[in-house]
């Protein structure tokens, strides 16, 4: 599904949130890569799970063609330095809810860009009839907790040894999610 695009003036930066097009599927590739190398609060490690242009032209169309999923860029001028997706399962007994994920450049940290690519989520989702978001979180990633329950994401569980980092060491992932009654 489309948004309506956002543009943003915090802390000396101008960028735009809207929803994502095919031809931003190279730099998508690109960027994903980028930010999987950046911190460990991904998934994956830089290249892992790696996912071309053209993949990411089909993800593009997919989410732009069906009406519970939505993926959205951060762009500053014409440079993607962020994005998020959120993804619906079309199973009957899982219609009301949709899976959120987001990440930023690291040179864009702090100019609220993954806040503001959640709020426009969270604003899509509402007007959708979406009853509910979910999203998992890495334990030590504190800003990100912090934000999603200061904008209404409540803990509901906790995968425990979820993630083994590059310490060597495990670590748990929470799992939160957000009902809109």
């Amino acid at each position: 599904m489309l948004a309506n695009t956002q543009e943003f003036y915090i802390n000396g930066l101008n960028y735009t949130i809207r929803s994502a097009m095919e031809k931003d599927a190279k730099q998508l590739s690109e960027v994903r890569v980028q930010i999987d190398g950046e911190t460990e609060n991904m998934d994956r490690e830089r290249g892992e799970a790696f996912i071309d242009p053209a993949g990411f032209e089909q993800i593009i169309k997919t989410d732009t063609e069906k009406p519970r999923n939505l993926f959205l860029v951060a762009a500053v001028q014409d440079r993607i330095v962020g994005f998020s997706r959120c993804e619906g399962v079309y199973l009957k007994r899982f219609s009301h809810k949709v899976e959120f994920g987001v990440c930023v450049v690291q040179e864009f940290w702090g100019y609220g860009i993954g806040k503001n690519l959640l709020n426009a989520s969270i604003a899509w989702a509402d007007a959708n009839g979406i009853k509910k978001m979910t999203l998992n979180v890495l334990e030590t990633n504190d800003k990100a907790v912090e934000l999603y329950k200061k904008l209404g994401f409540e803990i509901e569980g906790l995968l425990k040894n979820d993630k083994m980092l590059s310490d060597g060491n495990y670590y748990n992932t929470i799992v939160m999610g957000r009902f809109n009654e």
